[in-house]
């Protein structure tokens, strides 16, 4: 068994085909391929079931997945504490959701881009399910995800809190419903509505809300960016965390305004997540730590 062979596996894993784990690794697509089959023979398991969508770790490989990290985790350490600077160069893949914020997101990559300037971030926008997927399989190394109130992190995830909020009204500039101080769901029932699509948190916040009293007239989008845009069109409102919203691009040109919503308690919070009892790479642990440290930086200034 040799490192690389672990290497090559974790990269398949990580970008779903031996395809474009060749092309990451500037490797033929056979030689991968034969290197991964000779390290099933060795170990005497199918590690990869290989499909024509791609190649997804199997179930046997699932199970062998954490000690292989440690393993590769382990060769990171040695080589970082050696000055081996060749592990700036591992691509590193986060998966977001659409309404997890750029404001904290951007400067955070950017933060740590000058501390690892070699370093490669694949920032990937994804529904919260596909991302918690992603961790659990590999192919994802951190996440950012929303949580409501109650909201329990998946068994073999853990997380971290970033940012919290409250969900808000969001509205084009110059809306009847923007001169009040607050907005009831009645108001929000009786108008043009922007609903995200299933499989996002703020799809289920509004049926918390609404019941099965829906607004009249709904148009549903994936995710937050397209509904912020359809919203500042002036094709209806929706609702989003005041997070993803304040200090927008739309909301500091004055396109969009946000309403607190009348008597509503619900608690968003903005959550970076990633495997429970596993060692990650130095890289992984400096994005995290430039994460919380962005997230601290935001809320100073958001409480100033």
């Amino acid at each position: 068994m040799r490192i690389e062979q672990l290497e090559y596996l974790a990269a398949v894993t990580r970008h779903g085909s031996l395809r474009r784990a060749s092309e990451r690794l500037h490797l033929s697509q056979p030689a991968l391929s034969e290197s991964v089959t000779k390290l099933e023979r060795e170990l005497k398991v199918t590690l990869l079931d290989r499909r024509r969508t791609g190649a997804r770790i199997s179930r046997e490989g699932r199970e062998l997945l954490p000690y292989m990290e440690e393993v590769l985790a382990a060769v990171d350490r040695l080589r970082a504490a050696a000055g081996d600077q060749r592990t700036d160069g591992r691509l590193i893949r986060l998966g977001t959701v659409h309404a997890g914020t750029a404001a904290l997101l951007v400067p955070a990559v950017q933060a740590f881009q000058s501390s690892r300037p070699n370093a490669t971030v694949e920032v990937l926008t994804m529904q919260q399910a596909q991302i918690d997927e992603g961790l659990a399989e590999g192919s994802l190394d951190l996440g950012l995800v929303n949580v409501l109130d109650g909201d329990d992190a998946p068994v073999g995830l853990m997380g971290t809190e970033l940012v919290r909020g409250r969900p808000v009204a969001v509205m084009p500039a110059g809306h009847a419903l923007a001169a009040r101080a607050q907005v009831t769901v009645d108001d929000l029932r009786e108008e043009r509505f922007v609903m995200m699509r299933s499989g996002y948190l703020m799809h289920r916040y509004a049926h918390r809300i609404f019941g099965t009293d829906l607004p009249r007239v709904c148009h549903s989008t994936d995710g937050a960016e397209m509904g912020k845009a359809l919203v500042a069109e002036g094709l209806g409102i929706t609702v989003l965390p005041d997070y993803s919203v304040v200090d927008d691009a739309l909301h500091r040109a004055g396109l969009l305004v946000v309403r607190p919503i009348a008597a509503d308690r619900t608690t968003v919070t903005l959550v970076v997540r990633h495997r429970a009892n596993l060692p990650v790479s130095l890289q992984v642990r400096e994005l995290h730590a430039a994460l919380v440290a962005r997230a601290g930086e935001y809320r100073t200034a958001r409480a100033s």
